[in-house]
């Protein structure tokens, strides 16, 4: 019996999305025709490719290898459809993207919104999550990520800068004696963020550029793993929080917030768009890349006045 190409194409995805129901969802097939070709692909290969229980399916040893060979496979294959096929025409395809929920929800959402009307062949799956998620063996075509990366074999374009702000709310202001230089921040209660270390996160500009940055220990009696909680939390006045300006820019505006110490502010952090290194990037991939860097080139739509 001789394997065939949808049967493959099956096994990915089931791989992928975590088991034969959500696979299922994803290919718009019955979960009886996905199991079959399941079945029928251990059967020309000779081999069980997924431990299945009540509870989830995951892959065998040979399973994992043979999803490793066939999605790089694969990804040539779409690679050389692509090189070949006249790129005047409209995208098609699917693209599969993670990224962090806070900046996903309040702006990256609106832009893929108009992406996916400008281009109605594309199928787009989003997975919003703070921590940095596996590109390659999660299957993804693009990341969105938001800091300093680390050191990787993925590939990195820089969309823009994302700067960031000591903030709290009137109340906490009027209740406390704010701080009037870095040091005085270790006095107060402080809101962090659990997916950063506090000495990371809680780091200032120099004062010339020749210097280092500055840092400052602080007390965290409240943290969180979701920037919008943290900003929630300030303006409820239980603290001073380091917060992207992509967060905190509207509470600013509205008055639910204000900016602390502002002339020292925390190192900005910068957006990258973040793919796995191939020799021919996917047209979809390259054309999602160039209209979010050109949509945050022309000025970060949560830029504001009123944190100067």
């Amino acid at each position: 019996m001789a394997w065939r190409f949808d049967d493959v194409v099956t096994f990915l995805k089931v791989v992928e999305a975590g088991g034969i129901t959500a696979a299922a969802t994803e290919l718009k097939l019955s979960k009886s025709v996905v199991s079959k070709r399941i079945s029928d692909l251990e059967e020309a290969l000779g081999v069980a490719l997924l431990h299945r229980s009540t509870r989830s399916v995951t892959p065998t040893k040979q399973g994992s290898s043979f999803y490793d060979h066939m999605r790089d496979a694969l990804r040539t294959i779409d690679e050389a459809v692509e090189v070949v096929t006249d790129r005047t025409g409209p995208l098609k395809g699917r693209l599969r993207v993670t990224a962090p929920m806070s900046f996903a929800t309040l702006h990256l959402g609106p832009m893929l919104a108009d992406f996916a009307r400008s281009h109605p062949g594309i199928e787009f799956a989003i997975d919003l999550d703070d921590r940095m998620l596996d590109l390659v063996t999660g299957g993804y075509d693009l990341a969105i990520r938001i800091g300093r990366l680390p050191d990787s074999s993925l590939i990195a374009r820089k969309l823009c800068q994302s700067r960031r702000i000591v903030c709290c709310s009137p109340e906490y202001a009027r209740e406390r004696s704010l701080p009037k230089s870095i040091e005085e921040i270790s006095a107060h209660s402080c809101i962090d963020y659990a997916n950063a270390h506090a000495s990371r996160l809680w780091q200032f500009l120099p004062v010339s550029p020749d210097m280092r940055p500055r840092a400052v220990v602080t007390h965290s009696h409240l943290v969180t793993n979701n920037g919008e909680v943290m900003r929630d939390l300030a303006i409820a006045g239980l603290g001073l929080a380091v917060l992207p300006l992509f967060i905190a820019a509207d509470a600013i505006r509205a008055g639910r917030l204000i900016q602390v110490l502002p002339d020292d502010e925390p190192l900005p952090d910068t957006i990258y768009a973040v793919y796995p290194p191939t020799r021919h990037l996917s047209y979809r991939v390259r054309t999602l890349v160039d209209y979010l860097s050109k949509r945050l080139a022309n000025g970060v739509p949560w830029a504001t006045s009123s944190a100067n």
